[in-house]
C-alpha cells in the first residue's frame, strides 16, 4: 500500500502545482450548475410547478448533487492516462512492481480532496443564493454518503475502460466526447431519468451510468427511500465490481496492441 499511497500523494502535489488548469476544469462544471439552476427555476416557476415528480426545491437539490458528481474525477484523469498510453510511457509502468489499474485508481483518489474542497465552496455559495437543500432522513443520508463514496471508483473505472481504447485508436478526443455524451445522458446529469420514456428510463436506471449521478441524487432528494434506495446502491456496487474485473480482462487484451518504437 505504501507505493499506491505515493501515487496518491504525487497526484495531490500535481493538483497544487497546476491548480490553475485544475480549477478551470472544475469551473466549467460550476458554470453549468449556475446555468441549470437558472433554467430550471424558470421552468418550474420557483416552486409553483411540478414536472415528473420534481418541484423547484427537489430540482435544486438534485442539481447540487449532479454538480458534485460531475466535479468528482474530472477529465484530467482521462487525459493523464491516455497520454501515458499514446506516448508509450505505459511501458515504464508495466515494469514497476505495482498493479497498473490500482495505481491509476490511487492517482485518481489523490486528486479527490481538492475536488471535494471546490464542491463544498461552490455548493455552499449556490445554497446561499438559491436556498439550502433539505437533508434526507438518517438512513437515507447514510446511503447517500455511501453512494457518493462508491461514485469515485465507479467513475474511475468507466473512464479507465474508455481510455483503454487508446490502444486501438490514434486519438482519444473522439472517444472522450462519445463517452461524455453517453454518460451525461444516461446518468441523469442533464435531466432526471424520470423525464425519459418508460423503456429508456428503466434501461438507464439499471445501467452502470445511473450510479454516476442519478442514484445519489434520487436518494438525496427523497425520490428513492428504504429498500428502493438500498437496491440502487447495491446495483451501483455490483456494476463497480463487474466493471473492475472486466477492465482487468480488457487490459490484458490491450497489451497485445502495445507498440513502442516499432517493437
Amino acid at each position: 500500500m505504501r507505493a499506491y499511497r505515493a501515487y496518491a500523494r504525487a497526484t495531490a502535489l500535481s493538483a497544487l502545482a497546476y491548480r490553475g488548469n485544475f480549477l478551470l476544469s472544475i469551473g466549467g462544471t460550476a458554470f453549468q450548475l449556475v446555468a441549470m439552476l437558472a433554467v430550471w427555476r424558470v421552468l418550474l416557476g420557483g416552486g409553483a410547478t411540478q414536472v415528473g415528480g420534481f418541484d423547484w426545491p427537489h430540482m435544486r437539490s438534485y442539481l447540487l448533487v449532479a454538480f458534485a458528481s460531475g466535479a468528482l474525477v474530472g477529465s484530467f484523469v482521462d487525459f493523464r492516462m491516455s497520454h501515458r498510453i499514446r506516448s508509450g510511457l505505459v511501458a515504464l509502468d508495466l515494469v514497476k512492481p505495482v498493479d497498473f489499474q490500482r495505481a491509476r485508481l490511487w492517482e485518481t483518489i489523490g486528486g479527490v480532496w481538492i475536488e471535494v474542497a471546490v464542491i463544498v465552496l461552490v455548493g455552499g455559495v449556490a445554497a446561499l443564493v438559491s436556498g439550502p437543500p433539505d437533508l434526507p432522513a438518517g438512513p437515507e443520508l447514510a446511503l447517500f454518503g455511501l453512494s457518493m463514496v462508491l461514485l469515485v471508483p465507479l467513475k474511475f473505472v468507466v473512464s479507465y475502460v474508455s481510455t483503454l481504447a487508446c490502444f486501438w485508436t490514434e486519438n482519444f478526443i473522439g472517444v472522450l466526447w462519445a463517452r461524455q455524451a453517453l454518460t451525461g445522458l444516461l446518468s441523469g446529469a442533464l435531466v432526471p431519468l424520470a423525464f425519459f420514456p418508460g423503456w429508456l428510463a428503466t434501461a438507464a436506471e439499471w445501467s452502470p451510468f445511473a450510479g454516476l449521478t442519478s442514484t445519489p441524487a434520487l436518494i438525496f432528494v427523497g425520490q428513492a427511500t428504504g429498500r428502493h434506495a438500498l437496491l440502487l446502491v447495491a446495483v451501483q456496487l455490483g456494476w463497480l465490481a463487474l466493471l473492475w474485473f472486466a477492465a482487468r480482462a480488457l487490459f490484458g487484451r490491450a497489451l497485445r496492441r502495445l507498440t513502442v518504437h516499432g517493437g
